[in-house]
């Protein structure tokens, strides 16, 4: 049996904070147990853990559980994403998927919480059939939908720390997180961690406040790159038009003459990179013809933003720090290009770029189809940040 405790209705006519929170209301409405159990199960679940718990090297903690007043049933509680409370130094969350819990089980509970005493609430059988069902609605589902662009309708929506947050909205999409947040936490508290440490290198706070002052200064994109464009740009601004390739190619061996040899080999490799997806994004219509990719800062912009949320949500900082962080991101990228979808070009080519030079073109492919469908989601889905936050 599923039930809700005032789901399937929104507060006072407001709307649900994210469409995973909208779906779980209206699959509890329907009253289809095996709906609301198709929902939970490509949605990111949470368990709330002290700090001090979550802190242990090699240990987990327990399932919580709590009492529902209302059946008198022990029930374990969880959270979807859009029901995180605000930011605290010494609570943290451990995300769960349902497979999870359903393997994790305490023999002695019989109800899943979901929501518990809120307008997006179910409450879930949980005896040993239906923890089979649940295992099964997972390999079914495939776990959490990633390529998603999931909107905190109480989050930032307009203005400048919309803007910065809207920076990051790639990789929010890319990996199904909720992009206007600076909360709780990212993907989770040992997720966010861990990826601090692998591939960010940073294992502690002024490690952090370094990596992020680095890609400010754009210092990680790729400076050969850089270079390349950058000499583009000179070259087009002398001329008033964009440069030939065989003119660009010149313009790039002359200023590159004084560098090592490994330097000019990637020189060469970048700017064929470069004209080669140019071209392809061209043909794929989301670059005019008489335009160009003039800087990648964007990649390291768009990232920035998401290392201050990873940060955040690693305790290495609090909200008010890691939002002057995200309101100076915006001004950087205001600063580099004219509109969203200047940026959001910048951002793919580096990263289509990057995945060329490390491993070679075809590897790079199924990353520019990926790339290309978020630009495309980023640029025209009507409830994009990109669609509804003015550039400047």
């Amino acid at each position: 049996m599923t039930t809700g405790n005032g789901a399937g209705t929104e507060s006072g006519g407001a709307a649900a904070p994210t469409e995973i929170e909208r779906a779980l209301a209206g699959a509890v409405a329907g009253g289809g147990g095996d709906a609301v159990v198709e929902v939970l199960a490509r949605t990111r679940l949470y368990v709330l853990v002290a700090r001090l718990h979550a802190d242990i090297p090699g240990w987990t903690a327990p399932l919580p559980t709590i009492r529902d007043e209302a059946t008198r049933r022990t029930c374990v509680p969880v959270l979807t994403p859009g029901m995180l409370p605000p930011w605290h130094s010494e609570w943290v969350f451990r995300e769960v998927s349902l497979g999870e819990l359903a393997r994790a089980w305490p023999y002695d509970v019989r109800r899943l919480a979901v929501n518990h005493g809120t307008p997006y609430a179910a409450l879930v059988d949980a005896r040993p059939k239906q923890l089979k069902a649940w295992l099964k609605a997972v390999e079914r589902s495939g776990g959490p939908e990633r390529g998603v662009l999931l909107t905190d309708s109480g989050g930032p929506l307009h203005g400048p720390l919309a803007h910065g947050l809207a920076l990051g909205a790639h990789l929010a999409v890319t990996n199904g997180l909720i992009w206007n947040r600076l909360g709780a936490a990212y993907e989770d508290y040992a997720t966010d961690r861990a990826r601090l440490r692998s591939p960010w290198g940073i294992p502690h706070r002024a490690e952090y406040r370094d990596r992020l002052a680095a890609l400010m200064r754009n210092q990680l994109v790729g400076r050969v790159q850089e270079a390349v464009l950058r000499t583009r740009h000179t070259l087009a601004a002398r001329l008033g038009r964009t440069p030939t390739r065989e003119e660009w190619s010149e313009a790039v061996a002359r200023a590159f003459t004084g560098r090592d040899s490994d330097d000019r080999a990637l020189a060469d490799r970048s700017l064929h990179h470069i004209a080669r997806y140019e071209d392809r994004l061209r043909a794929d219509g989301v670059l005019a013809p008489d335009c160009r990719v003039d800087t990648l800062a964007a990649f390291d912009l768009g990232r920035a933003v998401n290392v201050v949320r990873l940060a955040l949500g690693a305790r290495y900082g609090d909200p008010h720090e890691a939002e002057q962080d995200v309101l100076r991101l915006g001004e950087l990228a205001r600063g580099a290009y004219s509109s969203w979808a200047d940026f959001s070009l910048g951002y793919l080519m580096a990263r289509i770029v990057h995945r060329a030079e490390d491993d070679g073109p075809e590897a790079a492919e199924p990353t520019y189809r990926q790339s290309l469908a978020e630009h495309r989601m980023l640029t025209q889905d009507p409830t994009s940040p990109y669609r509804n936050i003015p550039w400047s």
